[in-house]
């Protein structure tokens, strides 16, 4: 039986199909209970995928937390922004 082969945002499968990504850069500055919150309210996550993304942020320094169009990241992007988190659109 063949294996499947997943595409990664690392690969630039989606940035080439008009799709991006939003990382989230770890920061020392805010608690766990307040990213879980802040990627609940702007990214629409349930509360075990925004823990889970907070988790690889702070273990792995940054974490892909959303995907999409490019204005809809951006502003996604500015909220994190707005709540003092540090994220960037590739």
């Amino acid at each position: 039986m063949a294996k499947e082969k997943i595409r990664t945002v690392d690969e630039g499968a989606d940035t080439k199909e008009g799709k991006h990504a939003l990382i989230l850069l770890n920061d020392d500055v805010h608690t766990f209970e307040y990213v879980i919150r802040a990627l609940i309210e702007v990214c629409s996550h349930d509360p075990v995928q925004a823990e889970q993304c907070t988790l690889i942020t702070h273990y792995k320094g940054k974490c892909e937390v959303s995907s999409g169009e490019l204005e809809k990241l951006r502003a996604q992007r500015r909220s994190l922004a707005e709540r003092g988190l540090k994220a960037y659109v590739k």
